[in-house]
């Protein structure tokens, strides 16, 4: 039996010019490293820059939400891991979690990722073949355990009375 895992990208390594004032990674560059996770793992659905220019089809995302854990700092190692959690015919919703190269995690991403037809652009349901890849990844996506972390939102909890 194949253990299943959620999508882990290429190793990353956090650049000079991305550290803040405070000696730590700027928040903005998480998102590029998520942004760089996110890449491998559509590629690997057939939604990479060919799809774009082979298909007039391409992603957007709509929404993400970040929750930083931990500081990483110049130069460290990260990897980004994902997975689909739900999905429909024009829809991706996913999570992901960015990992020091030690394993810890430093922070997580929730996005609703669009399919989108240049020409419009606008929203449009995905071919069947990356339908049917992107079922078949959910598939097994779905055999992980659900994301603790998973359906977060801001705010600042009040007691009541």
């Amino acid at each position: 039996m194949t253990e299943t895992v959620p999508h882990r990208s290429s190793p990353l390594r956090i650049r000079p010019e991305w550290i803040d004032y405070n000696g730590h990674l700027n928040l903005a560059y998480y998102h590029v490293l998520f942004d760089q996770g996110a890449d491998e793992e559509l590629a690997a659905l057939g939604l990479g820059p060919d799809y774009a220019s082979s298909r007039g089809m391409t992603t957007y995302v709509a929404e993400n939400h970040v929750c930083y854990i931990r500081e990483v700092f110049e130069r460290d190692s990260v990897y980004v891991t994902g997975q689909i959690v739900d999905f429909d015919e024009k829809r991706l919703h996913i999570y992901q979690e960015l990992r020091h190269a030690d394993g810890w995690l430093a922070a997580t991403l929730e996005g609703l990722v669009l399919s989108i037809d240049m020409s419009g652009p606008k929203v449009a349901p995905w071919p069947a073949d990356i339908l049917a890849a992107i079922t078949e990844a959910a598939g097994k996506d779905a055999l992980l355990p659900r994301p603790e972390r998973l359906g977060r939102s801001v705010g600042i909890p009040r007691k009541p009375g």
